[in-house]
């Protein structure tokens, strides 16, 4: 059986103004998609950190503690920006959104092909994708970010999951 890189799926544009909406996510078959625009993240900050923060907000500096994350956050992402796409060609990522339909995948499958999956985003397979199809055509997924599956897919794949 060959195995298919992602590059025969389509990937959203990493860069967020020339991402479709959610509405308009790739490879969905022509069907509407939901996919949230963000993930909620828990972080913990020692008392002096978040006075600060708090401060910086009651100063006018940011909207709300929200905003500052948000901010240092992208800064940091800036800063390190060509060691990211450095990775990212090195490793052969997808960058930006990935939606694999129960169609993409049948198509595999008749090819005799499997699919070796590598995110750095959001990675979504349909809800109507059975544990048994991902199973026989997907052979690595590796997500940095977010996969969206239903749990028995997820579990059906745990073991291809890096």
């Amino acid at each position: 059986m060959k195995s298919t890189s992602v590059a025969s799926l389509s990937a959203a544009p990493s860069d967020p103004k020339k991402r479709p909406s959610a509405e308009q996510a790739p490879g969905a078959g022509g069907r509407n998609v939901k996919t949230p625009d963000s993930e909620k993240i828990t972080i913990n900050l020692g008392h002096v950190d978040l006075g600060q923060v708090d401060l910086l907000v009651n100063e006018g500096f940011y909207g709300n503690r929200t905003d500052f994350i948000r901010t240092a956050i992208r800064n940091q992402l800036t800063q390190h920006a060509d060691a990211l796409k450095q990775v990212v060609a090195r490793k052969m990522f997808v960058f930006g959104i990935q939606h694999i339909s129960r169609h993409d995948l049948e198509q595999l499958q008749e090819a005799r092909q499997k699919l070796t999956l590598r995110v750095v985003g959001l990675a979504t397979i349909a809800t109507d994708v059975t544990p048994e199809l991902a199973l026989a055509t997907i052979d690595t997924l590796e997500v940095l970010g977010a996969l969206h599956a239903s749990s028995a897919v997820k579990q059906a794949l745990a073991t291809r999951i890096q």
